[in-house]
């Protein structure tokens, strides 16, 4: 295929293993969301965002094609389309639909399989655009590739998702810093970002009925049986996710339901009844807490869309 080129900097058993054991070793036991992308994670995040409750899919992709040619506008001809997390590619096929002349698109995603089998489906969708996959942890320093074949008048970067809730606020404005310095002046990001409301919606959306996003959770133990030799019983943990509401954020845990010992690589991990590996937060912001962050970190927040239900929103930070 002539138009898809492969880059995989291997960001994963070895760091994965790292980070496992260095936060099952913690006071309170963690591991980063960002591990429940393997191949299995991949599929049921993906499940999750079409479920009911599970409202900022669905609204984010509504802004998206209510807004998008708004969108292509800032940008203008010969974009670059770079973007964070790939996952199944569905929104940023509505940008580039409605963008003028797009000289490439650029995912960048952690779990390999789901990003060549996203990137494969796209570049065949696409056959005039370059597709430039890139397997790397956005959430860590890195460069991106060189991409010459094609004039490219301003890069965006797109981070759909409210992923960037994952990240406490410090991480976030580093991610955020460690994005202007893959762009130049001029340049943009695209990115959504869950609003603060209802805790009974909030709960609702990560405590679904079928258990969706229980299984996902779980998932993460599988995973670590899989590639580092573990034995994690998966009917000893459960699912465990409510709204912090002085940190402003979901948080998601595992609790163990009863005093056991996981080996990991013939390290063991003593559990006690009741404790929990905390697996991901997912933070909320006001309008105005979001751009304030962004541009500590040297964007001007320009444009902002908002559902007329105020559950999520969309921000065109640009660079100074």
């Amino acid at each position: 295929m002539n138009n898809l080129e492969l880059h995989d900097f291997q960001p994963r058993l070895g760091s994965f293993r790292d980070e496992i054991l260095k936060g099952l070793a913690q006071a309170q036991k963690a591991i980063a969301p960002k591990f429940f992308y393997d191949k299995r994670g991949s599929e049921l995040f993906d499940q999750i965002c079409e479920l009911e409750e599970y409202y900022p899919t669905r609204t984010e992709i509504h802004l998206l094609k209510t807004y998008s040619q708004e969108i292509a506008d800032l940008i203008g001809q010969h974009g670059l389309l770079i973007e964070y997390g790939s996952g199944s590619s569905s929104k940023v096929r509505i940008l580039l639909d409605a963008f003028h002349q797009p000289s490439g698109y650029m995912p960048i995603d952690i779990s390999f399989e789901h990003m060549l089998q996203a990137s494969t489906e796209l570049a065949e969708n696409y056959p005039n655009l370059d597709v430039i996959a890139v397997c790397a942890d956005y959430t860590q320093d890195f460069q991106l590739p060189e991409y010459n074949k094609k004039l490219v008048n301003k890069k965006l970067i797109f981070f759909p998702g409210s992923t960037i809730g994952n990240l406490d606020p410090t991480e976030a404005l580093h991610l955020l810093k460690q994005s202007i310095s893959l762009l130049k002046t001029g340049d943009g990001m695209l990115i959504g970002v869950d609003l603060k409301k209802n805790p009974t919606i909030l709960n609702a959306a990560y405590n679904d009925s079928r258990g969706v996003t229980a299984a996902f959770n779980l998932n993460l133990l599988e995973r670590i049986n899989h590639e580092l030799d573990a034995n994690f019983a998966l009917d000893s943990f459960r699912h465990w996710a409510f709204y912090n509401q002085d940190q402003s954020r979901i948080e998601m845990h595992l609790v163990s339901l009863k005093e056991q010992t996981v080996i990991i690589e013939q390290t063991p991990f003593h559990f006690s009844e009741g404790e929990t590996i905390h697996t991901e937060n997912s933070y909320k912001y006001s309008i105005e807490e979001f751009q304030k962050l962004a541009n500590r970190a040297g964007f001007d927040a320009t444009h902002v869309w908002i559902d007329p239900n105020h559950l999520f929103s969309i921000h065109y930070l640009q660079v100074r």
